[in-house]
């Protein structure tokens, strides 16, 4: 992985990634291909219409369903799915955590029952490395301990404890079989943890900033604390994280949650949010959310959005997508779904156009002035 901090706009950097597969300029929003597929789009969509340089896709399911040996087989996650862009996957912690009814986390790994069988699985910090290798992903996240907040102190400790030595166990895994010839062209990200303690997120993140890793996420927020929690928790973090690896806040989040971080200094997001609420018959907009199932909008003969420019906005009405929705269209999912996702990665082009420009704080008066 190269990296290059290209501009900063007081905190907010304009940076470039560059993978095997791809040129990725941040700040970047990362559309969610949970099960190697961004739901309601084909990979054409993703690569002309929105022109994402990477996805994320997930260990645990694709362990799951259809086995990571079987997408080896395949030509790994670039030849199975035809996305010729990067790959970044997460490590199956957030679904340990979130499924935390069929799973349980100890000091060697996290053991769950499969949510499609019921059959159990250990995931080890090795074992995660290896499914990611299988994989072929860009960019792999380690194995973490993710507690929902609120937590014990004890709880929360807990969770640094097991991180950090995951996470040691973790990279010399991983660097070791880059000396074998195993996954030299793949690149590795810890992951942060503290809950909303600002003392343990300098313990994790001095931690884990001292080892070898590619780049730092940021996890464990967004799951259950109030937003200016988060941004205080994010803001005191990134002054324990190096300048010149990438910084990633993971499973964040709304419009305003990516405005407020990347001001903040954070580089890379991902977030099911665009694609789970188009479904659900919500829509971004530059003036704020617009559902799209009211009947005011039956006989609405505008664009979603008056400032887009993508192929549902060019083209369709607010009627035809009410009617769409109403009548639980196949194609209402797809439209809605680019819709929302090129309104995501459109304001991260725009945000790094205002970084490199040195007119950060501007762009984001105007970006809260135009909202509803």
């Amino acid at each position: 992985m190269e990296f290059t901090l290209d501009a900063t706009s007081k905190n907010a950097r304009a940076c470039t990634i560059k993978t095997l597969h791809s040129t990725i300029k941040t700040p970047v929003f990362m559309p969610v291909g949970t099960l190697g597929s961004v739901k309601a789009l084909d990979m054409q969509d993703v690569l002309e219409l929105l022109g994402a340089e990477i996805i994320l896709a997930n260990t645990y399911h694709m362990y799951l369903r259809p086995g990571d040996e079987t997408v080896k087989k395949m030509g790994k996650l670039h030849g199975f799915t035809t996305y010729p862009k990067s790959f970044l996957t997460d490590s199956g912690g957030f679904q340990a955590f979130s499924l935390s009814d069929i799973s349980k986390a100890s000091k060697d790994g996290i053991e769950f029952r499969s949510h499609i069988d019921g059959s159990k699985h250990l995931f080890t910090p090795k074992k995660v490395i290896d499914i990611q290798h299988n994989l072929g992903s860009d960019i792999m996240m380690i194995l973490d301990d993710l507690v929902a907040l609120p937590a014990t102190q004890e709880r929360i400790a807990l969770s640094i404890e097991r991180t950090t030595a995951w996470a040691r166990e973790s990279i010399d895994y991983f660097r070791a079989k880059q000396k074998e010839g195993v996954g030299e062209e793949q690149n590795i990200f810890a992951i942060i943890q503290g809950g909303t303690d600002k003392a343990f997120r300098t313990k994790s993140a001095t931690e884990l900033c001292a080892l070898d890793f590619d780049g730092f996420a940021i996890g464990g927020l967004s799951v259950g604390e109030l937003n200016n929690e988060m941004y205080d928790t994010v803001e005191h973090t990134v002054k324990h994280m190096p300048t010149d690896k990438p910084r990633y806040l993971m499973g964040v989040g709304t419009p305003e949650d990516l405005i407020e971080n990347i001001e903040r200094g954070i580089d890379m997001f991902d977030c099911v949010m665009p694609t789970r609420n188009a479904r659900n018959g919500t829509l971004f907009t530059s003036f704020g959310r617009l559902n799209i199932k009211g009947a005011i909008y039956k006989e609405d003969t505008q664009p979603i959005d008056s400032e887009c420019e993508c192929l549902t906005c060019k083209r369709y009405s607010r009627a035809y997508l009410n009617h769409l929705f109403r009548s639980r269209e196949i194609a209402y999912f797809r439209l809605a779904t680019i819709h929302n996702l090129h309104y995501y990665l459109n304001l991260m082009r725009e945000a790094r156009e205002a970084i490199l420009n040195d007119t950060y704080a501007e762009f984001k008066v105007e970006f809260y002035k135009k909202r509803v």
